[in-house]
C-alpha cells in the first residue's frame, strides 16, 4: 500500500461519516497489516515480530512477566528477520534502479561536438 492508497482510503471512509477520529485507529491498524510490496511483510511483522489478528494481540505484557529461557533464540530469529527484510530492500532498489535506468540513453561525447544545453531556474537552494 501506498500513500496515495492510504489517502483514498481514508477519504473512502471518511466522507459517510465524518468522525475521522473514531476510524483513524482501525484505519492505521489495517495499513500496517497489509504486507509491504518491497519486503512481503507487514511493518507489524518488522517492528513487533507478530502479525496480529486484532488490536488485542499488541497489548503490552505486564511488566512483571519474566522474559522466557528462550531469549537468545528470540534475539536470533529477529537478527535473521532483519536480515531478510534488509536483503529484499535492497533487491527491490536494484530492481527499480534497473528498470529506471532502462530508458536512458548512454551518450558519449567526444571533444568539440556540439550540444543542447537546457538550463532552468532552480530555487532549491541549502542555506
Amino acid at each position: 500500500m501506498n500513500n496515495r492508497t492510504l489517502g483514498t482510503l481514508l477519504r473512502a471512509l471518511i466522507k459517510p461519516t465524518k468522525v475521522w477520529d473514531l476510524l483513524l485507529p482501525h484505519t492505521e491498524f489495517a495499513y500496517s497489516k497489509e504486507p509491504r510490496k518491497t519486503t512481503r511483510i507487514s511493518a507489524f511483522k518488522v517492528v513487533y515480530e507478530i502479525d496480529p489478528l486484532n488490536p488485542l494481540d499488541l497489548i503490552r505484557r505486564l511488566m512483571n512477566e519474566k522474559p522466557s529461557v528462550g531469549a537468545s533464540k528470540r534475539v536470533e530469529e529477529i537478527q535473521k528477520l532483519d536480515e531478510q527484510v534488509e536483503a529484499r530492500i535492497k533487491k527491490s532498489n536494484i530492481s527499480y534502479q534497473a528498470q529506471a535506468s532502462s530508458y536512458k540513453k548512454g551518450m558519449v561525447f567526444q571533444p568539440r561536438d556540439l550540444v543542447w544545453v537546457h538550463l532552468r531556474k532552480d530555487f532549491s537552494f541549502k542555506t
